[in-house]
């Protein structure tokens, strides 16, 4: 909830996005769209005109990850930070009927920048504008790149064979054998408030390229909503979709799984998920080539939401989510997970001896904060304990997608889930963060606990589906990175 204050200042300056999220209990569960479901949030109050319009002139910043002048709220307490609320991604393949020589694809790369920039300039880069994320897998290097990839591919330092920062995706231990492992080229994610501009980016950037990408999948989704009276937006779009168990869902929560996941002090502040920003990480330093980029995550699970609502009373909840021994107040579902709260490798397995569980926040901790104060590439002193990805997950109905070109991937019956999108220095860094949720720690010791054991945090609730990395290069290069490079043919 927020402070009085803050609430005298919102009502001060007018209609704000805090209101777009509380407005959307007024619209009615039948206000659907093209979107369908997703067509919920399209009646809410507006984001005012001093919010979307543009200033004189745009400049953006060369990390595509980041939001600029995301709002922030109290909660609990707690700092945190208000996400644009509508979230696309769509996969895609180069089309393998165009002849790609390096003249074709310097050309694409003109197109496709000139469609970014064209798409992008009415907006701010703020929630209630627009933000692009072009990321670009490992398949499209190799075949398109694969005299370049050697040579420019960020890479962890003093690796033999070398290692690059972006890596293959893989199973974990907590997977089942039919988790499928992505081959796109390339991945675009937009978000706003607005869904028009939303259409806009697809229109312009992704159909009216149609003669070059083949879209592979489309994935929907929203985050937002809670912190107030009633159903928060997640309660209300599973009880619109018919989600089993979606009435036992707290109101006032901001995700399917209640607790609050985009508070200030569990996000990676401002560029350090860059390639080139914690010294040694990656090979790239400040104004290299992929200097702002960042390796970005891209998944699919499921999450048993009725189970979790039904069968987990919130002790197991809390515990599961966080870390066991904590005392709350009930169905506070905001926890505060800032540098002073950070549980080390002992610390989780002092967990386990004493409650018989591991949390799912603390057994990350030991792969995803800080060790110590850390001195950056820019100079800036990073305290102990400061987190190094930046999440940009959102709650997604879709079931596994909205829309696949592999037969049978889609299900029309909605599902809850999560589409989850990560952006850290290395795809190493996400492996180690993944297998630490599945028990193996930061200091690579292992708890004696299998990894889909309800003692295990969370990870019985959950199911991954499908999982892909990406490199997320700085700005300069979104379109066809390397391509520049390549010898006239």
């Amino acid at each position: 909830m927020a402070s009085e204050e803050q609430e005298q200042n919102e009502q001060a300056a007018g209609p704000s996005r805090r209101s777009v999220l509380k407005g959307v209990a007024a619209v009615g569960l039948g206000s659907l769209s093209a979107r369908g479901l997703y067509g919920i949030l399209e009646g809410v109050v507006r984001p005012t005109p001093a919010e979307a319009a543009a200033p004189t002139v745009v400049r953006r910043m060369q990390e595509q990850y980041l939001v600029e002048r995301i709002e922030v709220i109290v909660d609990n307490g707690i700092t945190l930070a208000i996400p644009p609320i509508y979230n696309d991604v769509f996969t895609a393949k180069l089309k393998n009927d165009v002849n790609w020589t390096a003249a074709a694809l310097k050309a694409a790369k003109t197109r496709v920048e000139n469609a970014l920039l064209t798409t992008e300039k009415p907006y701010t880069a703020t929630a209630a504008g627009l933000t692009m994320v072009i990321g670009w897998g490992l398949p499209y290097f190799r075949a398109f790149t694969p005299g370049l990839m050697d040579a420019y591919l960020p890479a962890i330092p003093n690796t033999s064979p070398k290692q690059y920062a972006v890596l293959d995706a893989i199973r974990f231990a907590s997977d089942d054998p039919t988790v499928v492992l992505g081959a796109e080229d390339v991945a675009f994610l937009f978000r706003s408030d607005d869904v028009a501009h939303l259409d806009d980016a697809y229109a312009t950037v992704v159909s009216s390229l149609a003669d070059m990408f083949e879209v592979r999948s489309v994935r929907n989704g929203f985050v937002g909503g809670g912190f107030g009276e009633g159903p928060g937006l997640a309660k209300q779009m599973a009880l619109a979709a018919g989600v089993p168990g979606a009435e036992l869902i707290v109101d006032g929560v901001q995700m399917f799984l209640g607790f609050t996941s985009t508070q200030r002090a569990a996000m990676a502040p401002d560029r350090i998920a860059s390639f080139e920003t914690l010294h040694g990480l990656t090979d790239q330093k400040p104004r290299s080539y992929w200097s702002g980029g960042a390796a970005m995550h891209l998944s699919h699970l499921n999450e048993d939401l009725e189970r979790w609502w039904r069968d987990a009373p919130f002790t197991t909840q809390l515990a599961a989510m966080t870390r066991p021994g904590l005392s709350v107040p009930d169905k506070t579902y905001t926890i505060a997970e800032d540098v002073t709260r950070i549980e080390r490798p002992a610390d989780v397995h002092a967990d386990l001896t004493r409650f018989g569980v591991v949390g799912h926040s603390a057994t990350m901790q030991s792969v995803t904060r800080l060790p110590a104060d850390t001195r950056d590439a820019y100079g800036v002193v990073r305290p102990k304990g400061t987190a190094i990805v930046q999440r940009a997950d959102f709650n997604t109905l879709d079931n596994a997608f909205a829309q696949s070109a592999v037969p049978g991937e889609v299900s029309s019956t909605p599902s809850a889930g999560l589409h989850f999108v990560a952006f850290a220095p290395t795809s190493d860094l996400f492996n180690r963060t993944r297998r630490a949720m599945d028990g193996t720690l930061g200091d690579g010791s292992k708890l004696p606990l299998d990894p889909r054991s309800p003692s295990q945090g969370f990870n019985s609730f959950i199911h991954a589906t499908h999982r892909q990395n990406f490199v997320a290069p700085p700005r300069a290069h979104r379109s066809f990175p390397l391509v520049e490079l390549l010898s006239r043919a």
